[in-house]
């Protein structure tokens, strides 16, 4: 059962990205883990409906090992964040806040996703 949940997670995250890459726009994209910077530059934004949105590097295989990150807001100000693997892995990074010094920020317990 696990199995098919986690295929089905993929097969959905696979579909989001192929629908953002059409509507995807230019950006530039900080994403810190564990405290440290683990990638700073171009980056492809694709918005999706109630504020959420995915990233993709430009120029870099992945932000930390993660192909496609997805930003999915569940509550005002909250949201759930998710890695997609190379290897068609989808990982859950956590519960992230939108921040209030930095709006283009959401901020979860060991990462910062920044997004200008």
């Amino acid at each position: 059962m696990k199995r098919i949940a986690v295929w089905i997670a993929s097969f959905v995250m696979t579909q989001q990205l192929l629908l953002a890459a059409a509507i995807a726009r230019p950006a530039r994209c900080v994403v810190n883990s564990a405290g440290a910077a683990a990638y700073n530059g171009k980056c492809e934004f694709s918005s999706e409906t109630g504020g959420s949105f995915s990233i993709a590097p430009v120029g870099k295989s992945a932000f930390d090992g993660a192909t496609v990150i997805s930003v999915s807001v569940t509550l005002p100000g909250v949201a759930e964040v998710r890695g997609l693997t190379r290897d068609g892995i989808n990982s859950r990074w956590g519960e992230a806040k939108r921040s209030k010094e930095d709006p283009a920020c959401w901020i979860g317990s060991d990462f910062k996703i920044c997004v200008y």
